[in-house]
């Protein structure tokens, strides 16, 4: 009071005990309740989220007006970092046809380099199917960066071969002579990136795309050494040099007179 006097609180207030939100979270501008979950491991967000799905439609029909069920956390991440790099995947691919044209200065030799990238998807496969490793934004990065340590063997390889046909070899043998001196470079450099993954394999986060990069690599080594020389020499119609045979012992001896 103004005299200094104290009095009851009870005589201007009434005093309740109830529960209340220490803080009011909010999405896109909205009052917001985030149900958190951890998945048990080898069962990645994006299953349990599609497994999930028609559960939560059901119980999106019976909530009233206005409220709304929406996936967060590891899901909607992905799904941003998705549509991060869609938006610069044209520019990307633009500034890889173009920098191949210019080592290559050839749109067939840049074709035969862009044809050996996608079969690397092979050995991504083989790699994340019997360790059960889901196929995520991380996963995708280890893809994309895979794509590019396959097209480098493959421009060494065919660099090689232009060297080879420069220096006067036949084609045939041009082609040959590449892969032989060019098996040891594109094993130890793609040895060593695989073995460079092993130690992140194991992480929940970074192992989708160490696996991805390490099965990725042993298939598409095999296809660079194999399968590219082969289209090199199917595409550009290349025959192999007919080997004149060796003159046998005493032909074109005179005989003696008897």
């Amino acid at each position: 009071m103004d005299n200094g006097q104290t009095i009851p609180l009870s005589q201007v207030a009434s005093v309740q005990y109830k529960l209340e939100q220490p803080s009011i979270w909010r999405r896109d501008l909205l009052p917001t309740i985030t149900v958190q979950a951890d998945v048990v491991p080898g069962i990645g967000a994006k299953t349990v989220n599609t497994q999930l799905a028609p559960a939560l439609a059901e119980l999106q029909k019976k909530l009233p007006a206005g409220y709304t069920i929406e996936a967060g956390g590891t899901v909607e991440e992905s799904a941003k970092g998705l549509r991060s790099i869609a938006l610069i995947f044209p520019m990307m691919i633009f500034l890889m046809l173009t920098i191949l044209m210019v080592q290559l200065q050839s749109f067939q030799k840049m074709f035969l380099v862009i044809s050996v990238a996608p079969l690397g998807l092979i050995g991504v496969v083989m790699a994340l199917l019997p360790t059960g490793t889901p196929m995520g934004f991380v996963a995708i990065l280890g893809i994309i960066a895979l794509s590019g340590m396959i097209i480098r063997n493959s421009v060494i390889l065919i660099d090689q071969i232009d060297m080879d046909l420069a220096r006067g070899l036949h084609p045939w043998d041009a082609v040959i002579d590449a892969t032989t001196n060019r098996f040891r470079p594109i094993v130890l450099t793609a040895a060593a990136a695989s073995l460079g993954m092993i130690p992140i394999a194991s992480e929940v986060f970074w192992g989708p795309m160490a696996y991805a990069i390490i099965g990725g690599l042993f298939a598409a080594t095999l296809l660079t050494l194999l399968f590219l020389p082969a289209l090199y020499v199917a595409w550009f119609r290349i025959k192999e040099p007919r080997k004149e045979p060796e003159p046998r012992l005493g032909a074109g001896v005179p005989a003696a007179a008897k």
